[in-house]
Formats: C-alpha cells, sequence, structure tokens
C-alpha cells in the first residue's frame, strides 16, 4: 500500500507521524496496521482519556471484564491488566518500526495513573512496574510534568526505562524536564545501563494554549489583543525547539553523554487538535516541522492533513525571534503567561483524573454486572 504523500512528506522533513489513540478494537481491525502501511504513522500515544473512551464504547473489552471478574479482580487491577494487554499489543503491532529506526520510533506509551500526579515516589513504583508488565523494549511510560513528576522523571530514567514526558506548557518548565532528562542519563550511566537504549519524548501540549490565551485576548477585546490570536499556542512550540537546540546540538553536558550512545530527547507536539474552527485544522501540524520531533495526531487531525495538508519543509528553524516577539507583545498587552501555564498545567491533571475516575466508575459498574 501506498504512504500518502503529505504524511510522507511530513516524515521525510524529520516529523514522526503518531497517533494519539489506541482501542482494542483499533487493534483488532487492522486499522492501526492500515495506518502504518498508508499514513506514516510510526508510533502511538494514550492517556487516561483515549482509554476512557476506549473501554467505555462498544463490547470489545467485555469477555476479559467478565473473566476478570470471575478471577475476583478488583477495578484496579482490571484496568491496569486491560489497558496493559492493548498497548503489549500495540508495540508488537509497531515492533517493525522500532527496529527499522534503531529504537527511536516505533513507541507506544502509556501513562501512570493521573491521581500520582503529585506524588513523585507512588510515581516512580507505578512506572516501574508498568514497565515490568508490559515488557516490551519499544514502551515509554509517560510521566507528567508537575513539580513532583520532574523528579520521578530522573529517577525512573536512571532504571533504564524510557519516559514520555506529557503535560509541558511552558518553555521555563521544560528546560527543568531536559535537566531531568540529563541527570537520569547521568545516573543510568553510573549504574551500569546501556544509555543508548534510552529513550524520551517531551510532550509540549499546543492548542490547549492558544485556547486559553485566546480567551484572555477576547476579554480585554482591543485591536492589539484580537490580532494575537492563534499565535501562541505555535510560538509557544517553536521557543520550545529553540531550548531544544540549546541543550541537545550545542550544549557540552549532553555532547558527553552523546559520547557514550545517548540519544537526544526529542520535542513532541501534542494537543495538536484544532479547537477554533477559524483556525486550519492543520495548523499545529504544518506549522511546526522541523528534524527530530513528533506529532501526535488524533486521527481527525491525521486526516485533516492527508486530505489537504501543505508541508513545505521545516517551519521552526530560525524562527525563535519572531516567536519571542509574540510572547513580548502578550506580555505588554497583560497576558500574565505564568499564570496560563499554572492553570493549564492543573487543568491537564484535573482532566486526566476526572477521565480516569470516570473510566474506573464504568469498570466498577461492568465488573458489578458480570458478578451477579
Amino acid at each position: 500500500m501506498a504512504q500518502n504523500p503529505n504524511l510522507a512528506a511530513l516524515s521525510a522533513a524529520g516529523v514522526s507521524v503518531w497517533l494519539d489513540d489506541l482501542s482494542r478494537d483499533r487493534l483488532r481491525s487492522g486499522n492501526l496496521q492500515e495506518l502504518i502501511d498508508t499514513h506514516s504513522v510510526v508510533g502511538v500515544t494514550t492517556n487516561p482519556s483515549i482509554f476512557q473512551a476506549a473501554l467505555s464504547n462498544g463490547n470489545a473489552y467485555d469477555a476479559q471484564v467478565s473473566e476478570l471478574a470471575e478471577r475476583g479482580a478488583d477495578v484496579d487491577a482490571t484496568i491496569r491488566t486491560v489497558t496493559t494487554d492493548d498497548v503489549r499489543e500495540a508495540c508488537d503491532v509497531l515492533r517493525p518500526q522500532w527496529e527499522a529506526s534503531d529504537g527511536v520510533d516505533g513507541r507506544v506509551s502509556i501513562e501512570v495513573d493521573p491521581r500520582l500526579a503529585h506524588e513523585t515516589d507512588k510515581t516512580i513504583l507505578q512506572a516501574i512496574e508498568l514497565w515490568k508488565i508490559v515488557d516490551r523494549p519499544n514502551l515509554l511510560i509517560k510521566i507528567p510534568a508537575t513539580e513532583a513528576g520532574v523528579p520521578a522523571i530522573a529517577s525512573v530514567l536512571a532504571e533504564g526505562i524510557s519516559v514520555n514526558v506529557t503535560l509541558i506548557f511552558s518553555v521555563e518548565r521544560y528546560r527543568l524536564v531536559m535537566d531531568a532528562y540529563l541527570q537520569g542519563l547521568e545516573k543510568a550511566k553510573e549504574a551500569g545501563h546501556d544509555i543508548s537504549k534510552i529513550h524520551s519524548v517531551a510532550s509540549f501540549f499546543v492548542s490547549r494554549v492558544d485556547t486559553e490565551i485566546d480567551k484572555r485576548l477576547e476579554k480585554i477585546g482591543s485591536d492589539d489583543a484580537l490580532a494575537l490570536r492563534g499565535q501562541a499556542g505555535v510560538a509557544n512550540a517553536r521557543l520550545a525547539y529553540a531550548a531544544y537546540e540549546e541543550v541537545f546540538l550545542g550544549g557540552d553536558r549532553f555532547r558527553a553523554l552523546a559520547d557514550a550512545g545517548a540519544r537526544v530527547q526529542r520535542p513532541l507536539w501534542a494537543s495538536t487538535g484544532v479547537k477554533n474552527p477559524d483556525y486550519s485544522d492543520t495548523l499545529y501540524v504544518t506549522e511546526l516541522v522541523a528534524p527530530n520531533t513528533v506529532n501526535t495526531m488524533p486521527e481527525k487531525t491525521m486526516d485533516a492533513v492527508a486530505d489537504h495538508g501543505v508541508v513545505t519543509g521545516d517551519t521552526i528553524t530560525g524562527t525563535a525571534g519572531a516567536a519571542q516577539a509574540v510572547f513580548d507583545k502578550l506580555d505588554a498587552i497583560g497576558i500574565d503567561l505564568r499564570d496560563v501555564f499554572l492553570l493549564l498545567e492543573n487543568e491537564g491533571v484535573e482532566k486526566f483524573e476526572k477521565s480516569w475516575q470516570e473510566l474506573l466508575d464504568a469498570t466498577q459498574d461492568q465488573l458489578d454486572a458480570a458478578a451477579k
């Protein structure tokens, strides 16, 4: 089967195309394999909201949940079994992409329980547990970049475990994430791990930044404020890429690790589904093209890129000055960026906790029904 030319062009420009979705139906129907064959997909990301939607729709999980109910499994064990089974199967589907890319792609992510987002030690323990349960070298453990998450990231990497750092909104926090990655690699190297096998991506959330800042700009309501709508998300990601270049392409600390086989921690653009219908539905893909990046897309966004996305090559390198100018204007007009990023982080954790609770409740109902 031929690859879609627009997504193939994105891949050729250095962007790894990952699907931001997973379900048993997608696995068993062959849809994931089809997207690999036709849409240049080389990775999959999941989160609590994705699993909540997957388990709540249809009956693909009914037989397994009934079997677990008969065994006396509680709701947490049931969800852990069901989700890790899906992720393990997805890892196996993507194994050829992992091998072909020397471990860079072919990756599948699973997130620690979002209720642990503010608990460092419990996050570390669950990350290690999930790594052992899935037992696939192309797994990534997702850990949020909360204040408690950052030290957990370093500790989990030090164990030789590959990590997808999620819920990053500010460049300031991203710098702490990159530092945690380097610290984790240094400790892993000291412990005798082969650091060439440790991979990481740093997931920068894009569309949510525009959604929140646009709301504040509209409240200000001046022409200057309204003219800045839809610019912050892309500018923020471009500034993040400049920070990535500084640390990984020009930094002495990483160079010492690279000599021992270390890989760069790639920036990943997440939350790339466009929420404002006034904006191009491919905005957070075509405007964020650069080497050594990942774009994880919901299928709707991927289909839009496949249909009419215009990929013109690198649209990030060299844009840091213009991106900073956008932020300077936002600051001058009265947008409190620090407050925006703190709010978005807290909301992100709350949304995932809510989805997880809905998943717990729905699964408990299934277990109760199966036990009757």
